[in-house]
Order: structure tokens, then sequence, then C-alpha cells
């Protein structure tokens, strides 16, 4: 995910992007687009990572369920998946999308690839598990291999009654690596008639969308937001306070990552405490909370949902 700095600077391009087209004749807004007035405050509240785990599956079950979060993603290659099946089953209005997985980052705990192994040997190390970055796997993968495997997620999700409303990538490495796998980002959400999760701040400053032409088949929304090393320093429930008293009109998504902070999230993330157990615990108790139903009143922010989005493209 971004630092600090580097959100900070993607903000500063799109003030830059849009400081000249300020007195052109604009089309309508995404939020007008939606049906809502120019000047609303809409938001998508997205829990990243079910799947991964039993206690993330937990925590982020009962913020969709009580808490205010409305939205999540699915990682369909990771162990703890069949549980997020079962939850689908009772509670099909979810709104649940694919967190399209292509590393296995921790040390102590991994994943591989949904498609044959070997039909996607470049994707995997010598052991079968995804690499552990992104820049690994730019280094090493083959675009049509990684546009088998990610259509293999999608359909093993598919083949579990699970209908996604949107696709996002985890650790951004469909959009922040190299422009073929942006393309395979796009065309996927194209070719299944579902948005991707794509911001104007992020494609400001992805190298990636160089020379990409978005076409009326892509819903952009105006900003995604996330918490990096630096927030979490600062108290998360204190930049999460703050996101959501300066969240500027438009369509905005702000991503989390939930999960409870016991043995299995500590053994998992034991020497990796950046969205580590800790932190995962800090983003529940926050979302889960009432301050932040509290702040989403007074400030005027209206939930939306990726399938509000996605009606814009069917």
């Amino acid at each position: 995910m971004l630092s600090r700095l580097s959100h900070f600077l993607l903000l500063v391009a799109y003030y830059l992007l849009n400081l000249n087209a300020g007195s052109a004749q604009s089309s309508p807004s995404l939020a007008e687009r939606l049906g809502y007035p120019a000047g609303t405050k809409l938001l998508i509240l997205h829990a990243d990572d079910l799947g991964m785990s039993h206690s993330e599956n937990q925590a982020s079950f009962e913020a969709l369920t009580s808490g205010a979060v409305n939205s999540a993603s699915i990682m369909v290659p990771c162990p703890w998946l069949p549980e997020v099946g079962f939850f689908f089953r009772d509670f099909s209005k979810a709104d649940l999308g694919l967190h399209l997985t292509l590393t296995s980052e921790w040390k102590n705990y991994k994943w591989g690839p949904a498609a044959p192994r070997g039909t996607v040997s470049s994707l995997v190390d010598s052991l079968g598990y995804f690499h552990e970055s992104c820049a690994t796997l730019a280094a090493r993968a083959r675009p049509e291999e990684v546009e088998l495997e990610l259509r293999a997620q999608i359909e093993k999700a598919k083949t579990m009654g699970i209908e996604p409303t949107h696709l996002d990538s985890h650790m951004g490495c469909l959009f922040f690596t190299l422009p073929e796998l942006f393309q395979i980002y796009l065309k996927l959400g194209r070719d299944y008639q579902i948005p991707v999760m794509l911001g104007r701040d992020m494609l400001a400053q992805l190298p990636a969308a160089a020379g990409i032409t978005l076409t009326d088949k892509d819903v952009v929304v105006d900003r995604v937001l996330t918490a990096g090393p630096e927030d979490y320093k600062g108290g998360m429930s204190a930049y999460y306070e703050r996101t959501l008293r300066e969240l500027q009109p438009g369509v905005s998504v702000l991503l989390m990552h939930l999960a409870y902070e016991g043995p299995e999230m500590q053994g998992m993330t034991y020497d990796h405490p950046d969205w580590g157990a800790a932190w995962r615990q800090a983003d529940f108790d926050f979302f889960a909370g009432e301050t932040c139903k509290k702040i989403l009143a007074e400030e005027n922010i209206q939930l939306i949902t990726w399938r509000e989005l996605g009606k814009l493209i069917k």
C-alpha cells in the first residue's frame, strides 16, 4: 500500500491535473451520474483481505453486519475462502468483490495460485507459493499467465455462488507495476462487466496507466484513501477521524484491514508490524464502533456500494 508521502504526492498531482479545468464545461460528475446532487459526499467503507484468515473473516463479518463497513473484497487463493462462501450464503446482498491476488507476503503463512501451478509457473517460487513482493512478480511474471490466474480466481468465486461486485488488487500489484498488468486489470473488469477499483488520484501518478485509454465501461472514483505506516504511528482512530472530517465531495473509497489481534494474526504477522495484528485490531475497533457512525452522520456522508457503481456500466 502507499506510504503517507506517496499518498500526499498523489493528492498534489490530482490537484495540479485539475487546476486548469475549473473554468471548462464539465460533464456530469460520478456522483451526479449516480443520481446524487453535486457536492454530496459519497463513501465506500471497504475491508480488504477476506479469506486470508479466520480472524480476518470474523472481524470483517462483524463489521459488515453490525458496524459501518459496507463493502469488502475476497482473496480467493487463501485458506479461509470457504468460510467466506458460507457467510455469503446467509448475506447474499453483501457487497463483496475480489481482491485479485498474485503475491504471498507473510513469512510463515503462504498461499499459491487458483489455476494449476504448471500453467502459471512464472507466478510461483520453488515451493509453489506466490512471490512475496510486487517487484518480484513484475520481474518474473508472464502476462498471459497473470490473466489465466486471475480468471481462475474469478471463476472459482463464481462457482461458489459469489457474484463479485467489483475487482481490486492485493498490494496494488496490478496498477503499480507494469502497463501489461494494468491492462489485464481493466480488461477483466470490462469482460465481467463490473468496476475495477481505480481513483482519479491514482491515475495521476500511475506509470502503468500511461498511454491507456479509459472508456465508458471504466468507472473511476474520485479518490482512494488508505492509511500508511506513518498514519499508524499517529494512531488509527486519529487518522480515520481526520480523514472522515476532511472528506471532500465526490465518490471516495476508504480502505481498511480488519482482524482480531489473537494468536492466529500474531503468528502470521509477528515480523511484519505494518498492516500487522495490532494494526488490524485498531482498524476493527474504529469501524465497528459508534464513533465512526457518529462522524458519518455529523459530516453528512452518504455510504454507497460497488453495486451502485456497477449499474453505470451494465
